[in-house]
C-alpha cells in the first residue's frame, strides 16, 4: 500500500528544534503518528502538537534501543539529531572527534539498528539519513563534521542494496546551507595561538554570512519528507546553496576545480601546496 494513503509511524529524532521540528510538523499535518526524539523531551520549549517525544541521546547507544522499544514499530525513521562543529584539524583534540563520530555516525547507527529487524520482518520501511552537502563538497575548517556526514552517507548507500530485498528503502538528504541559528550551538576547537586563525576566521564569517542567507528549515523540511514517503525514494537528495548547479558541476568539473570552488565561496583564496 502506497505511503500515501495509510497511518505511518513516523520517528524523527532531533525534533525538539530546527529541521527536526519542522520535519515532524509536517509529518502530522500529512495525517501520520508522529514520534519525535530530544535527550530532555519534559525540557521541549515550543512541543509540536501531535507529537509524542520520547528521550534519545545520540552519544548514548543504550538510549537507541530504550527509544526503539518504546515507540514500537516504525515505519519511516528520519535520522537528523547530531551535533555542529568547525575549527582546526591540528588543534582539536582526538576525544572530540571522537565524540562528534558517536553523536553524528554511531548514535544513528545504534537507533537505525534497534529499528531494523521490524522493518525486514514487515518487510517495508523507510530510513533516512539527514546528511550535509558539507559532506560532497568539504571545505577547510570542517574536517571532522564534513567527514562524520560522509560516513553516514557511506552507511546509506551501502546499506541500501542490503535491506532492499526485504522491502526496506534507504536514502540520504544534504541539506546545504540552512537558516536555523544552528552557528550559535556549533562546538569549535582552535587554539588561542593558532597558525591557522586567520583563515578560520575568514571562513567562520563567511559561513556565518551563508547561513543568514540561508533556505528556511521548512522548505528543507519538504524535502526531507518527500524523501520519507516516496515508494522508490533516491538514493541521494539535495537542497540549498544552488544543489542542482553545482551538483551538476561536481558530475563534469575536475574534483580539485570543485574544491576551489568550495573554498572560493568561504572567502579561501586558490593555493597548491
Amino acid at each position: 500500500m502506497s505511503s500515501e494513503t495509510r497511518v505511518l509511524t513516523v520517528l524523527v529524532t532531533g525534533a525538539s528544534s530546527g529541521i527536526g521540528a519542522e520535519v515532524a510538523r509536517q509529518m502530522v499535518a500529512a495525517g501520520h503518528r508522529v514520534y519525535g526524539t530530544s535527550r530532555n523531551p519534559d525540557t521541549v520549549s515550543s512541543p509540536i502538537p501531535g507529537v509524542v517525544y520520547v528521550a534519545l541521546d545520540n552519544a548514548d547507544y543504550r538510549s537507541a534501543e530504550a527509544c526503539a522499544e518504546e515507540v514500537g514499530d516504525v515505519d519511516v525513521l528520519i535520522n537528523n539529531a547530531g551535533e555542529s562543529a568547525a575549527g582546526v584539524f591540528e588543534d582539536t583534540p582526538m576525544a572530540a572527534a571522537e565524540h562528534l563520530f558517536r553523536v553524528n555516525v554511531f548514535g544513528p547507527i545504534a537507533l537505525t539498528k534497534a529499528v531494523l529487524p521490524g522493518m525486514r520482518r514487515r518487510r517495508g520501511g523507510t530510513i533516512i539519513m539527514v546528511g550535509s552537502m558539507l559532506s560532497s563538497f568539504p571545505v577547510a575548517f570542517r574536517t571532522n563534521y564534513a567527514a562524520t556526514k560522509s560516513a553516514l552517507k557511506g552507511y546509506a548507500m551501502a546499506l541500501r542494496r542490503e535491506v532492499a530485498p526485504y522491502g526496506v528503502r534507504v536514502a540520504t538528504v544534504e541539506p546545504g546551507t540552512i537558516a536555523t541559528g544552528i552557528g550559535g550551538r556549533r562546538t569549535i576547537h582552535i587554539a588561542d595561538d593558532s597558525a591557522y586563525r586567520d583563515e578560520y576566521e575568514t571562513v567562520a564569517a563567511a559561513t556565518s554570512r551563508n547561513e543568514e542567507r540561508g533556505i528556511s528549515a521548512h522548505k528543507m523540511a519538504e524535502t526531507i519528507v518527500q524523501a520519507a514517503l516516496a515508494d522508490n525514494p533516491k538514493p541521494l537528495y539535495a537542497r540549498g546553496n544552488r544543489a542542482p548547479i553545482v551538483f551538476a558541476l561536481r558530475r563534469i568539473a575536475p574534483r580539485q576545480i570543485v574544491l576551489d570552488l568550495t573554498a572560493r565561496v568561504h572567502g579561501l583564496k586558490k593555493v597548491r601546496p
